[in-house]
């Protein structure tokens, strides 16, 4: 691994996809038996395809959303490490994630961005009420907030939908010292260019993945291997453990 030459109070910013989660037992999207091989994007993860069958949207979401809340899946050792990363680090640790899983929060990060929504909130499309849901979602909710009956949606970005926290994302891009890739594809934007923002402001960027991303060229160095076992031991070297 490269000589980081990092300060103790420079600025990290990690981005993580489903890679990340994988090994807590949640499905991926792109791997061969992902996410995508059993369902068409199109149905469930667009405004279109929720507008032809919210029931769909509805039942997919609801079923993850059991899923997530199974007690076999938990924070893997690469959750902990970032958080014990958060915890320890001087300078900001700002984990911008892909996913809409909270594994990040119950390992106890708290500096993160769920950039395409999270799958325990809901908001409405009548009023933009937005807030936490551990059950179901059905097409006979009423809005808690303005009443208005089949408005709320999972609190998910969809493809062709704006992922949130693009202004912050950027500006913490253009400040960070080191840019972590963990568990992405490397194929879906904007986090996909991430990257190259991140390396035209100076910063090292670093890729940790099972096998190598679309992206992996533009990174100063990219590591293979599964997430619990990368994670910690670039953690270990950062706190000067390893």
């Amino acid at each position: 691994m490269a000589d980081l030459s990092l300060r103790r109070d420079d600025a990290i910013v990690i981005l993580t996809g489903a890679g990340i989660s994988r090994e807590s037992g949640l499905h991926t999207f792109r791997d061969v038996g992902g996410v995508w091989s059993q369902v068409k994007l199109e149905d469930v993860a667009t405004p279109e395809g929720y507008a032809r069958d919210p029931q769909q949207v509805q039942d997919f979401y609801n079923a993850r959303r059991a899923q997530l809340a199974d007690p076999t899946i938990n924070p893997n050792a690469a959750h902990l490490a970032l958080a014990a990363l958060e915890a320890a680090w001087a300078g900001p640790v700002f984990i911008v994630t892909q996913n809409v899983d909270d594994l990040h929060e119950r390992a106890g990060s708290r500096a993160v961005l769920h950039m395409h929504g999270e799958l325990r909130r809901v908001r409405c499309t009548a009023c933009g009420d937005n807030r936490e849901i551990d059950g179901t979602i059905t097409l006979a909710d009423v809005c808690p907030n303005c009443g208005s009956i089949g408005t709320r949606r999972p609190d998910v970005v969809w493809f062709g939908e704006m992922p949130y926290g693009m202004d912050r994302i950027y500006g913490a891009l253009a400040e960070c010292a080191l840019f972590l890739s963990i568990g992405t594809s490397g194929t879906v934007y904007p986090a996909a260019g991430f990257v190259a923002e991140a390396r035209s402001h100076g910063a090292f960027c670093l890729e940790l993945n099972l096998e190598p991303s679309q992206g992996a060229t533009m990174f100063h160095q990219a590591l293979t291997g599964p997430a619990t076992e990368l994670v910690p031991n670039l953690v270990a070297k950062l706190l000067g453990r390893g």
